[in-house]
């Protein structure tokens, strides 16, 4: 059986699949609507997206024309990192989902627990407003499941005074070499699915000498070996290609990478140097 046909259970039960095809940084229009289109017909169930993207719409368009049962297809987006508003949420949440034209999201986390332009601030109170209207979205079934993205243990900890709900996903910076070993821990020890995009390191690790030995080694790419590594590691991977030979090479990842050259990946540093 193909990765792309396995899942994760999230805290809730909710069946989400084990590896994601990423859309950022990719433009609305053909662009998005190819790419989502052809991972679609290369057997990716799982399609992440975010307001911030600017995509939704050729998202949601990609998938009503492909004839797949929208119940097969397990669509994530996010609230934009500036949003720290409860009735701003909640209009946000409106715009993504008529964008999306696609019924009930099964995935919506808040994009940042700051906005991208003030990294690091305060937010504590911002995020827990929108997480009450998430939550409320979440009771009425418009949303599958909630989470966050980019939130330390602090931003969770924060989060979990108020919530009635608890975050089910975290979607985190992670890759061979930079793998947040504090938030994994502790997301890990509550039941909190971590996701890891820009699993190829945006690219930087793709040239690396040691992980190109390990690829060598298993006859796969140094893509396919990144993605194995977040799937070896209980980490739901996202990666992204608007190119479609690389879309089908992401997601033939059906190996496994033994313990010992496992623990030489984990050993690695500075990957994205």
């Amino acid at each position: 059986m193909s990765v792309l046909n396995e899942y994760f259970a999230l805290a809730n039960g909710v069946q989400i699949h084990k590896v994601a095809f990423g859309t950022w940084q990719i433009p609305d229009g053909a662009d998005t609507y190819d790419s989502v289109t052809h991972a679609l017909k290369s057997g990716y169930r799982h399609i992440d997206t975010a307001r911030a993207y600017g995509n939704e719409a050729s998202v949601g368009r990609a998938v009503r024309d492909s004839g797949i049962p929208r119940d097969e297809i397990f669509i994530t987006t996010k609230l934009p990192a500036q949003i720290k508003d409860y009735e701003a949420a909640k209009a946000s949440f409106e715009e993504s989902s008529s964008l999306l034209g696609l019924g009930p999201v099964d995935l919506y986390l808040i994009h940042a627990p700051w906005p991208w332009e003030e990294r690091g601030k305060d937010c504590a109170e911002g995020n827990q407003a929108v997480w009450r209207a998430m939550e409320e979205f979440y009771t009425a079934g418009r949303i599958r499941s909630i989470g966050v993205s980019n939130f330390s243990v602090a931003d969770l900890e924060s989060l979990k005074q108020t919530a009635q709900v608890q975050p089910m996903v975290n979607q985190i910076r992670w890759f061979i070499g930079y793998t947040q070993d504090e938030t994994t821990a502790y997301c890990k020890a509550h039941d909190i699915l971590v996701e890891g995009y820009s699993p190829l390191a945006t690219g930087a690790i793709l040239d690396n000498p040691e992980v190109g030995r390990i690829a060598e080694k298993y006859g796969k790419s140094v893509a396919q070996v990144c993605i194995r590594y977040l799937l070896e590691k209980d980490v739901l991977p996202l990666p992204k290609s608007v190119t479609p030979s690389r879309i089908v090479e992401n997601a033939e990842v059906d190996f496994t990478i033994s313990a010992e050259d496992l623990a030489f990946l984990d050993g690695l540093k500075d990957t994205n140097a």
